[in-house]
């Protein structure tokens, strides 16, 4: 677990913090339309993706090498194992010069997360979680007390971003009833562990990417919470395009709760 760790922190301050409020004119391209990516992402994946292979040589899953060719997100489900890398989560606020990104990893076993790791380079805080070993911060134990009874207490965000109009407009007149429903901070290695730090109650995410939600959810549910499909199926890494929609939540309660207002059921 701590060399992973070490992995990403130092691959974040080889290939991502010098590049920080600095990115020069061409070091931003698109890779799909609406989709950017920068050479921060692409040379830290790299050297995540050598070095983890190193330690343990089995396939490595990384955001920018599935860009470039799809058919490797096979190996979530193909392979006994698989490693899981998101260099640069959060990339567009990376590039805005917004703080709120993180560098993740997951191990993937038999088509289930077993561990992983978030690195949040702006306040260099290290998030880690192991299957049934709990989640831990800076070597902290985490758990996730309890959120409020009542749903005009709870916190949370909803990205209705990718749904049809008809579901999006339903859902966000649903959410009234919440205290608080924000778009989040527009990057789940932030906003998974302001789940555990109570910050949010509640997320909800329709399009969920591997990379994006492997290390997060195995956080989340280490610390107590609960992160399933809306059918109430425990999460697990897909590759993109196959599974959608995902809720996070504090404690189950909060999650059925928050089930029963989002989708009116």
């Amino acid at each position: 677990m701590d060399k992973v760790a070490a992995i990403l922190a130092e691959a974040s301050a080889e290939a991502v913090e010098p590049r920080f409020r600095a990115l020069a004119a061409g070091e931003v391209m698109e890779k799909a339309p609406g989709e950017v990516v920068t050479v921060a992402d692409r040379e830290a994946e790299a050297i995540i993706a050598r070095r983890l292979h190193e330690l343990l040589p089995v396939p490595v899953v990384g955001e920018e090498a599935v860009a470039a060719d799809p058919a490797l997100a096979l190996a979530l489900h193909d392979e006994p194992a698989a490693w899981l890398v998101d260099p640069v989560d959060g990339t567009a606020n990376f590039i805005a010069g917004r703080p709120e990104y993180a560098v993740m990893c997951s191990l993937v076993r038999s088509g289930r997360t077993v561990a992983s790791w978030i690195w949040q380079p702006a306040t260099a805080t290290a998030y880690r979680a192991e299957l049934g070993s709990g989640a831990w911060r800076d070597g902290e134990r985490l758990t996730r007390p309890p959120a409020p009874q009542d749903p005009a207490e709870l916190r949370g965000s909803v990205k209705s971003r990718f749904l049809d109009p008809d579901h999006r407009r339903h859902l966000e007149a649903n959410c009234s009833v919440f205290g608080d429903v924000s778009p989040g901070r527009h990057a789940a290695g932030i906003e998974y562990p302001d789940v555990i730090e109570g910050r949010f109650d509640f997320l909800l995410y329709w399009r969920t990417l591997p990379w994006d939600h492997a290390p997060g959810s195995l956080l989340v549910t280490e610390a107590g919470g609960v992160s399933a499909r809306l059918d109430g199926t425990p999460y697990r890494p897909e590759a993109p395009g196959c599974v959608d929609g995902l809720l996070v939540a504090a404690d189950p309660h909060t999650w059925e709760l928050t089930r029963k207002v989002l989708l009116g059921a």
